[in-house]
């Protein structure tokens, strides 16, 4: 797939998802009930007490700040910030000394998420408009980069990790949750603009997704399989859920291919 193509494509798919404030994990559509499929992803209901509702638009494959030790005082960037979902709950974990800033490619989703800031007046949060293989900050500038089911979107992820180390501080660290696959998808969801937007055609697989990390110059990376979590209900008429399904040989399920995971390294 041409990079710039892909990411014109992905960009005006999720600029539509913040307009019409639907998605489910990664862009399917698995309901209206954002905060119980939030839950379902390890969220408390204290966590989602703290998160605006309109920042909630269902496209999480986990909760990275659960594993994130956030710490009071703490600068945490959040690549693929969306509506601020997982920024707004960053925020509350390094209160007012501390600061959040969100990072996505898509104005519509930008925009949103500083609307949400500017009406909950969280002071502490910041979102850029920026690509996360090209991230508008300093060298040397954050405590903590964390993301959520993003990464597996772009066509480059071995710049986006080059940026994360980059913008770390000395023993920073990382706490990603993200799309990776068990072994090679066939070639009909391969090819599919409508799976790779469902953040599943742009999986990594899970040793690939190590070394990739490991060359950025990061340590102590892990990498954690929790499951699945995308929705591939048919019923749902999900296109995504479609060039999943239609893919697959009698006897197969999503789970032979994707998983969610978690990924963690220090700088």
């Amino acid at each position: 797939m041409n990079p710039d193509k892909t990411a014109e494509v992905v960009r005006a798919a999720y600029g539509s998802i913040a307009n019409q404030q639907s998605g489910c994990g990664c862009g399917g559509s698995c309901g209206d009930d954002a905060g119980e499929f939030a839950k379902s992803l390890g969220y408390s209901d204290s966590d989602l007490s703290v998160i605006p509702t309109e920042a909630n638009l269902a496209l999480s494959c986990g909760n990275p700040t659960a594993i994130a030790g956030l710490k009071e005082g703490e600068t945490v960037l959040d690549l693929g910030s969306g509506a601020g979902f997982d920024c707004f709950l960053a925020a509350a974990k390094v209160g007012q000394s501390g600061r959040v800033i969100g990072v996505d490619m898509t104005p519509e989703m930008i925009g949103r998420a500083r609307d949400i800031a500017s009406k909950d007046h969280n002071a502490n949060v910041e979102f850029r408009l920026g690509e996360i293989e090209n991230l508008p900050l300093a060298d040397n500038s954050v405590d903590v980069v964390i993301s959520n089911c993003v990464i597996n979107l772009s066509a480059n992820k071995a710049r986006v990790f080059q940026e994360i180390y980059r913008v770390l501080k000395p023993h920073g660290r990382v706490a990603i949750s993200d799309i990776a696959l068990l072994k090679e998808l066939p070639e009909k969801t391969r090819i599919s603009m409508e799976a790779y937007v469902g953040c599943v055609a742009g999986a990594m697989l899970i040793d690939k997704y190590k070394e990739v990390v490991e060359a950025s110059g990061l340590k102590d990376v892990k990498v954690t399989v929790k499951g699945s979590s995308i929705c591939l209900d048919p019923d749902t008429k999900d296109p995504i859920g479609r060039a999943m399904l239609d893919s697959l040989e009698e006897g197969q399920s999503l789970q032979d291919y994707v998983v969610s995971a978690y990924i963690e390294a220090t700088k």
